[in-house]
């Protein structure tokens, strides 16, 4: 059967999401070869407002470049968690910020991930900022929608110099987290 995995980042401007989708779509297309898109939008506000990043990875052509029937929703507030929990597919992952989104439904008919993505990356790393690339390490290790390597490699590519060394640590940091949240 034909690969095709749709995702969506959401969170609020400044969470680093464009920046997410455009690793994994990166990941996908020039590193494992697959066809991907990639877009976005913000809310009026540039940081604190509404934003997401949707990304669509497949083996096959790709018809339309929006994400429409989720198989991965990230959710790193309340009110896109609120906003967005709609389009995902029965059966799909929701991810969402432990400590930000506490309002769930019944979440029964999605597999459900809970992480502290700002709080890990702060106690842990030291920089909260890296929230993002945690994630990133989490929807690979869940979803196995691009390898680790090719997530890696688009990591290292996109993040400034100087902090290649700090972004390797949060996407293995995510890694982790999605090994404990699923086991």
């Amino acid at each position: 059967m034909a690969l095709h995995y749709e995702l969506r980042l959401s969170g609020e401007g400044g969470q680093g999401l464009v920046l997410a989708g455009k690793i994994l779509a990166e990941a996908a297309a020039i590193y494992d070869e697959k066809n991907a898109t990639q877009s976005q939008s913000y809310g009026p506000e540039a940081r604190g407002g509404a934003s997401k990043s949707e990304v669509i990875i497949s083996d096959g052509e790709i018809d339309y470049p929006k994400a429409q029937n989720l198989d991965l929703l990230l959710a790193l507030t309340q009110e896109s968690f609120d906003k967005y929990h709609e389009d995902l597919r029965d059966g799909g992952f929701l991810v969402v910020d432990a400590e930000a989104v506490t309002r769930l439904p019944d979440v029964s008919k999605w597999t459900l991930v809970r992480v502290p993505f700002e709080k890990l990356a702060r106690e842990r790393l030291g920089k909260p900022i890296v929230a993002n690339i945690v994630a990133i390490g989490v929807i690979v290790r869940l979803s196995g929608v691009v390898t680790e390597h090719a997530a890696e490699q688009a990591i290292l590519a996109r993040v400034p110099r100087g902090t290649e060394d700090l972004n390797r640590s949060a996407f293995q940091l995510g890694l982790e987290a999605a090994q404990q949240a699923s086991a």
